[in-house]
């Protein structure tokens, strides 16, 4: 079974347009999350998946220098872009990871990843992010090839096309769903980045831990955050966009 990472990534952000190639520590958030992804050890690659528009060139060129597989597709049906380069890279199972979240941590990718694996057949669709545990942030979605090809000839309204997983998990009826959890429950965490607000966060948070510990996880990001109490209050009021519908 080929288990593939398609990163969902572009330049035109609404709230904060080109935060992936911000640079903090060094190098592009996007790279930091390139750099964090390849050490998931039960995934078989890392595929970007942006889009045709002349804007998303530099992710494009960035991804080369890096020797990241790169697949282009619709701005607006990310649903057809991850259908696409999942066809395209013949994967059997799809990770789905968005690119506003660079401190993704591997060990939680793979623990997400090992759920699925353990129990293919049983599961259509795995992931973190509906019964939330882990920070925003860390959000991770494992599901079949199969189901996203489903999924891409089935879906109709805006946001799933827009959103790629609403048609499966808004239909546990047809697709069988399960969650992985953590037992300390920070779902309040938010380490994404979609604002200024955020990206001051997550800047103070990689200048902090990246130089001395690259590959710091989950519980140093919160050991940090608990030494700096006061920059939780950075982005405390940002309120994620909803999937609407």
């Amino acid at each position: 079974m080929k288990t593939l990472i398609i990163i969902q990534a572009r330049m035109t952000s609404t709230r904060l347009p080109g935060k992936i190639l911000k640079a903090v520590a060094g190098q592009s958030l996007l790279a930091h999350q390139l750099e964090r992804l390849r050490r998931v050890p039960n995934a078989d690659g890392i595929v970007v998946a942006t889009t045709i528009n002349d804007a998303d060139q530099p992710i494009v060129d960035l991804c080369e220098v890096l020797g990241v597989p790169v697949s282009r597709g619709s701005e607006a049906d990310v649903l057809s872009r991850y259908a696409e380069a999942a066809q395209a890279h013949g994967a059997d199972a799809v990770v789905r990871i968005t690119s506003d979240c660079p401190l993704i941590d591997p060990a939680v990718v793979a623990e997400v990843i090992a759920f699925y694996q353990a129990h293919v057949g049983s599961y259509d669709y795995v992931s973190n992010t509906l019964d939330r545990t882990y920070p925003r942030g860390l959000d991770v979605e494992v599901f079949s090839a199969n189901v996203l090809a489903q999924a891409h000839r089935e879906a109709t309204q805006p946001e799933e096309r827009e959103h790629v997983t609403p048609f499966l998990y808004r239909h546990p009826e047809r697709f069988r769903l399960a969650q992985v959890k953590q037992a300390e429950n920070h779902a309040g965490e938010r380490w994404t980045v979609d604002t200024p607000e955020d990206f001051e966060l997550i800047r103070r948070i990689l200048e902090a831990l990246y130089p001395v510990n690259p590959q710091f996880h989950q519980a140093d990001v919160l050991a940090l955050l608990d030494a700096n109490p006061d920059w939780r209050a950075l982005n405390a009021e940002i309120v994620q966009k909803p999937v609407l519908g």
